[in-house]
């Protein structure tokens, strides 16, 4: 089994605060992705596609964990191109002064080899980054 990928960043903003913004659907659109089914309960499933209109990649992903506060686990799939799936973990963890640790770990990578460079490890390394590292710490900072 490939080794998953795993960003962490710590962003200066209460856990409270940070997981709002990673369960709230109106908070999610603004440094994320604008899901108009995100409900934050164990089964549920949600979609959504990349921001632009282009609507090319269909995002479907069910909750498979949720602990408020602490913990939200999903898979991530693309119904449109392939049956498989992988796993997204979202942990928060209070830091030091204020702040919260944001430790996101997308397990399963290797499901999507064959779907193209735009599915690669590297890809999708690099945009977590953008997303946790640039989108949600800028929100949350700001």
């Amino acid at each position: 089994m490939d080794t998953p990928i795993i960003v962490q960043y710590k962003i200066n903003a209460l856990a409270a605060k940070v997981w709002k913004a990673l369960t709230d659907k109106n908070e999610m659109k603004s440094w994320y992705f604008d899901i108009h089914d995100f409900e934050p309960e164990a089964g549920n499933e949600f979609n959504f596609y990349e921001p632009g209109g282009e609507r090319k990649y269909h995002h479907q992903c069910q909750i498979l964990e949720i602990i408020p506060g602490h913990l939200l686990k999903h898979s991530w799939s693309y119904p449109d191109f392939s049956s498989l799936k992988t796993i997204v973990t979202w942990e928060l963890s209070p830091a030091e002064n204020g702040s919260t640790t944001v430790k996101l770990t997308h397990e399963g990578i290797e499901n999507f080899k064959d779907l193209g460079s735009g599915f690669s490890k590297e890809s999708f390394t690099e945009g977590w980054n953008t997303i946790i590292g640039q989108s949600l710490k800028e929100y949350l900072e700001k």
